[in-house]
């Protein structure tokens, strides 16, 4: 599945209002399920999801609150399956404990059989039958709001007002966005905002002295090469794939042959590399990186307190 953020996504343009009257099926969906009665577990649930579509950060995320919750807890991540997810399935899984079903009630029904005694969703905000013990929407520092619009005439999911019903915001990458923060503050003036940034752990690893081609397909690669360049990569080529993009046998070939010509290293996402089989990871590094966040101490106090 291929999936491109459009560039009129972040702005207003002709393309995006005549795209509005299909946005309202978006809204009259989304208002739908708002009707449901929730369903509450007798499990913990935490939910790391997104309004902005795609590259938030949500995965790192969501594996920073397991680290943190493994110390005095046996959580588990819970993820919806999508065929084109696998990527972030693995990287999950890698991890730690994960329950993955095409429905998230039968995987909660699952963790509480298994003892499990916290449910971290990857994803749910808009599944509006579940109730979550503490929900907390990501976004990216660089897009932020975009063009304000909901799918398909924007990036957004759903309304923004939907802020007044999530505990807290992290804002996820190298920007520093205060506009958008006091946007969101506008909706829902006592928010709890968090910011982060990606850092490597694997640096050691890397050489680099080399110069390197990077390909990923992520929701927002843009921010994987800022990663590289902040930390003194240099970047010969690059090459861009659709979020969640499983590359082919002639693809990575055609890489490497790229790469050999020119006497590049290659570097790609967490992500990316656990979309390709061993033959094919031969010869390319990955970044492995953990979201650093701000003001940890607050935001562990705030964690725990909902438990």
């Amino acid at each position: 599945m291929k999936v491109y953020n459009p560039i009129f996504w972040g702005k207003k343009s002709l393309l995006a209002y005549l795209l509005l009257p299909l946005s309202l099926i978006t809204f009259f969906i989304n208002q739908s399920k708002k009707m449901l009665n929730k369903k509450k577990f007798k499990i913990k649930t935490i939910c790391v999801g997104n309004i902005y579509l795609g590259g938030t950060g949500k995965t790192s995320l969501a594996i920073e609150i397991y680290k943190i919750l493994s110390k005095n807890y046996n959580p588990v991540f819970i993820k919806k399956k999508y065929q084109h997810h696998i990527d972030e399935i693995n990287q999950l899984k890698n991890s730690g404990n994960i329950i993955f079903n095409k429905n998230r009630e039968d995987s909660l029904s699952l963790a509480l059989k298994k003892k499990f005694d916290v449910a971290i969703l990857d994803d749910g905000l808009q599944q509006k039958n579940l109730y979550f013990d503490f929900s907390i929407a990501c976004f990216n520092s660089k897009n932020g709001l975009g063009n304000r619009f909901l799918i398909p005439s924007g990036p957004l999911r759903e309304n923004l007002s939907e802020i007044k019903n999530y505990d807290t915001i992290f804002i996820n990458g190298e920007n520093n966005n205060n506009s958008l923060k006091k946007e969101l503050r506008k909706i829902k003036n006592k928010i709890h905002i968090f910011e982060a940034k990606y850092k490597p752990i694997n640096l050691k690893k890397l050489n680099l002295k080399k110069n390197y081609l990077m390909f990923s397909g992520i929701g927002n690669p843009h921010e994987f090469e800022k990663t590289l360049l902040k930390y003194k990569f240099k970047i010969s080529k690059r090459i861009i794939f659709p979020d969640h993009y499983k590359l082919n046998k002639s693809e990575i070939n055609e890489i490497k042959k790229m790469a050999k010509s020119k006497n590049l290293n290659i570097i790609t996402t967490e992500k990316d590399f656990n979309r390709l089989d061993a033959n094919q990871k031969k010869n390319i590094k990955c970044l492995k990186i953990k979201l650093d966040i701000k003001n940890i101490k607050k935001f562990k106090k705030i964690l725990l307190e909902k438990l």
